[in-house]
């Protein structure tokens, strides 16, 4: 028998996190899923295609080592060009709604009260909303309302060259060790298997991060990494009987 109290009972919400910090944290862990997605594929690709080429450990090693150095590098670099250059950015913006709120405190807040009548609060609200707001901090009320950034929560642009170029070493761990362990002869079709199993992985962990269908992204990242691993076989197998 279904006890009553089941039967009636209110359906429990399930409180989402909204703190803008854990948004920051989802996202670098997504960031380093994919920085490891690259150190597996490039990585990977490059030394298959030295071992179609040649047998020689040596020469895999040392193409392998280089690749892992110069995509690190690469990785670490690129992202910190790139969020140094958001960080001038929201430092300008910063900057300039403070002159504003210095110059035309009127202005600036008959706008906040604008912005929150667009979001379909009524005028009376919307104006008590936005004079309540600036009167316990104009400055951090206008950056959330205007431009959605936070003078806390400024990106630094290290940590994301660090983040970076660290995932992109872990991924690359596993195409090194898949083709240096086996014996000549089955150092391609263990490292096939490794980087599809382990892009298999991060293509779950991308899409279970950002909420999107898992077959999908999973199906994209490994035929992707599979087409990549075949094209430097081909080239490397046809350059090394021309050699």
């Amino acid at each position: 028998m279904t006890d009553a109290t089941d039967a009636t009972a209110e359906p429990v919400h399930r409180v989402d996190p909204h703190d803008g910090k854990v948004h920051e944290k989802l996202n670098w862990l997504r960031a380093g899923v994919l920085g490891a997605n690259d150190g597996i594929v490039s990585v990977a690709a490059l030394v298959v295609g030295v071992a179609a080429a040649t047998t020689d450990v040596g020469a895999i090693l040392i193409a392998g080592a280089a690749s892992v150095a110069a995509g690190a590098i690469s990785m670490g670099l690129g992202e910190y060009v790139s969020v140094s250059s958001q960080r001038d950015t929201e430092h300008a913006l910063i900057a300039k709604e403070k002159a504003e709120l210095e110059t035309m405190p009127e202005q600036e807040l008959d706008e906040l009260v604008e912005i929150y009548r667009g979001k379909g609060l009524s005028p009376e609200t919307a104006e008590r909303v936005a004079e309540e707001l600036t009167a316990h901090d104009a400055l951090a009320a206008h950056l959330e309302a205007e431009l959605h950034i936070s003078q806390e929560d400024v990106v630094n642009p290290w940590h994301a060259a660090w983040a970076s170029a660290a995932a992109f070493l872990i991924g690359a761990v596993l195409p090194m060790i898949a083709i240096l362990l086996p014996p000549p002869e089955w150092r391609i079709v263990t490292t096939f298997i490794a980087v599809i199993v382990a892009l298999a992985i991060t293509g779950w962990l991308s899409a279970w991060i950002g909420g999107a269908p898992r077959v999908r992204a999973v199906t994209r990242v490994v035929v992707g990494g599979a087409l990549a691993l075949v094209v430097t076989w081909i080239i490397g197998a046809l350059l090394g009987g021309a050699i």
